[in-house]
């Protein structure tokens, strides 16, 4: 069973993750799965090179992060260009991990899951929810982004009405790490009941 796991920036995806992966479950990242095929040396990062230039590449032959991130923030077009690029090949190794994955159960966590073609693969879709100003005061604090920044950031993604529209679960994590923890550990009795009916 296909558990997607997606939420807006700084919702708390990795640490829902990290509690399932406590709990025995295999657990898919796709950004993890984003940062491998763009690794120098792998086809991604030669055509990313091809199509935004010089400017993609950090002076050590890696992607360039924070170039990349300020213009994909800022340029939808050039962001669909960068999608166009990067979500076949994260998907086909995330499909290959799935095959691969022991237990009743997988969790893929997916940042943009609800504008991504993957949500139609999930058996169930879990949604990391907790308010914009719970996101912005993460976002500023985690990455050294302004207000004004994290705003155009948490901009340029879906909504959080349409990521719940979505949700077939929903983990409300504005609270503390002891309660979302126990909020996996019940989804997990949950999922697993699934499993055996």
């Amino acid at each position: 069973m296909r558990i997607g796991v997606t939420g807006g920036i700084a919702s708390g995806k990795s640490l829902v993750a990290s509690y399932f992966e406590d709990l025995g479950v295999p657990v898919i990242d796709t950004d993890v799965i984003a940062r491998d095929v763009v690794a120098p040396g792998m086809p991604a990062l030669d055509e990313i090179r091809q199509s935004f230039g010089a400017v993609a590449i950090a002076t050590d032959g890696s992607l360039n992060r924070q170039a990349m991130r300020r213009i994909v923030f800022s340029d939808d077009e050039k962001r669909r260009q960068l999608e166009k690029i990067l979500h076949p090949l994260i998907r086909a190794s995330a499909d290959q991990q799935v095959k691969v994955a022991e237990g009743p159960y997988v969790i893929i966590v997916v940042p943009l899951l609800f504008e991504s073609p993957m949500k139609d693969s999930m058996d169930r879709i879990l949604v990391v929810d907790c308010s914009e100003q719970t996101q912005l005061s993460r976002l500023t604090a985690r990455d050294n982004e302004d207000v004004t920044s994290a705003r155009r950031i948490m901009a340029t993604q879906a909504s959080r009405q349409q990521r719940l529209s979505i949700a077939d679960d929903i983990i409300t994590n504005d609270g503390s790490p002891d309660e979302t923890r126990a909020a996996v550990a019940a989804l997990h009795e949950f999922y697993l009941s699934l499993d055996c009916n």
